[in-house]
C-alpha cells in the first residue's frame, strides 16, 4: 500500500486542509440552493435575524441541512473504519452489513404499527434497530466451525440488508400516511430536516466520535489479529464490545437524521488509509473530517444534478460508491 503522507507534519497539514474544506463545505451548503440568497442575507441571519422569508430558509432549512450532512458523513465514515478493523473485512460498512437498513426498518415499523412519532422517538428506534441488526449479523457471521470470517459476515450483512429493505418497502407501499412520514429517512436525504432532530441525536454521536478517537491505539493492536492482540495483553472482547457500541451510536444516529445513506463508510476509510497508513490514531480523525466533506459535497451536488429538482443525497453517494466498491472488491481489499 502506498502511503502518501509519511511524516507527522504532513498529516497535520493535510488534516488542517480537510478541516478548511469542511468549513467551506458548510458555507457553500448554506449559501447555494434552488433559491438564490445573497451572502449579506446569510450573515444577517446569524447576527440580526428579522424573520424574513429568506432568513427563515437559511435558519430553518439550510443550516440544519449542512450540520446534519456534516455529522452524518463523519459518523458513517468512522463507523465504517471501525467495522473494517474489527472484522478485517475491507468491504465492511454500516450500509453493506445491514445496520443502516435495520435502523431504518425499526423506524418504519414503529411508525406503521405502534404510532411512533416525533424526532426523539425516531432517534431511539434507529439506535435500537442498529443494535439489533449488528448483533444479528455478528451471530450469523459466526455460525460454523471456522467462526467469524470476512466472507461470512459480508454475506450475512448483505442478506440482512435485502431482508430489512424489502420489509420496509412492503410496509411503506401499504402504509398510506406512513409513507409520507418516513420516506425521507428510507431513501437517504438531509433535506427537509429540522434542527431539533440534529439536537436529539448529536450528543450521542459526538460522544461516540470521541470514543472512537480513544479507541484508535487499541484498534492498532486489534487489527494485528486476536491472538497477537491477546498475547500483547489486550482484552479483545472489551475492545470489540466498546467499538460495537460506538458503531451502533454512530450508525443509528446517522439513520435517525438522514436515513440509510450507503457507501460513505466504504469510500472514506480506504481514502484515509491511503493518505495516512493504517495507524487508527490518524485514520479515525481523517475519516471524521473527510466523511463530513464527502457528504456535504454530495448534498451540494444533489441540488444541481437535476436542477431545479433535487436528488436525494443517498443516490449521489451510490453513484460515487458503486464504482469504488467494485474497484475495492476486484483488488481484494488492497489499497
Amino acid at each position: 500500500m502506498d502511503i502518501l503522507l509519511s511524516t507527522r507534519k504532513q498529516k497535520i497539514y493535510f488534516l488542517l486542509i480537510a478541516i478548511l474544506l469542511l468549513g467551506a463545505g458548510i458555507v457553500c451548503s448554506v449559501g447555494f440552493g434552488v433559491k438564490n440568497i445573497s451572502w449579506q442575507t446569510i450573515v444577517n441571519t446569524l447576527i440580526h435575524f428579522d424573520g424574513s422569508q429568506e432568513q427563515l430558509i437559511i435558519k430553518t432549512a439550510r443550516i440544519p441541512r449542512a450540520l446534519i450532512a456534516a455529522i452524518a458523513g463523519a459518523s458513517l465514515a468512522v463507523a465504517g473504519a471501525l467495522m473494517q478493523g474489527i472484522t478485517r473485512n475491507p468491504l465492511s460498512s454500516p450500509g453493506i452489513l445491514g445496520i443502516n437498513s435495520g435502523a431504518a426498518f425499526f423506524i418504519v415499523m414503529g411508525s406503521a404499527f405502534f404510532g411512533a412519532a416525533g424526532l426523539s422517538t425516531f432517534a431511539g428506534l434507529a439506535f435500537l434497530g442498529a443494535a439489533f441488526t449488528a448483533i444479528l449479523v455478528y451471530i450469523l457471521g459466526s455460525i460454523g466451525t471456522d467462526g467469524l470470517t470476512p466472507l461470512k459476515i459480508t454475506l450475512a450483512g448483505a442478506a440482512m440488508t435485502s431482508f430489512f429493505s424489502s420489509l420496509s418497502l412492503g410496509i411503506l407501499l401499504t402504509g398510506g400516511q406512513t409513507f409520507d412520514q418516513v420516506l425521507y429517512w428510507f431513501v437517504g436525504s438531509v433535506s427537509g430536516r429540522d434542527i431539533s432532530i440534529f439536537n436529539a441525536a448529536f450528543p450521542y454521536m459526538a460522544l461516540a466520535l470521541l470514543g472512537a478517537m480513544v479507541l484508535g491505539k487499541h484498534m492498532n493492536v486489534l487489527v494485528l489479529g486476536e491472538d497477537i492482540a491477546a498475547g500483547l495483553g489486550q482484552k479483545t472482547i472489551y475492545i470489540k464490545l466498546t467499538a460495537g457500541l460506538v458503531i451502533i451510536l454512530l450508525a443509528g444516529g446517522s439513520v435517525s437524521m438522514a436515513g440509510p445513506i450507503a457507501f460513505v463508510g466504504i469510500i472514506i476509510p480506504h481514502v484515509s488509509r491511503y493518505l495516512v497508513g493504517t495507524d487508527y490514531r490518524w485514520v479515525i480523525p481523517y475519516c471524521a473530517i473527510l466523511g463530513a466533506d464527502l457528504l456535504l459535497a454530495a448534498d451540494i451536488g444533489s441540488r444541481y444534478i437535476a436542477f431545479p429538482k433535487e436528488v436525494p443525497v443517498g443516490i449521489m453517494t451510490a453513484i460515487l460508491g458503486v464504482p469504488f466498491f467494485v474497484y475495492i472488491a476486484r483488488k481484494g481489499g488492497r489499497n
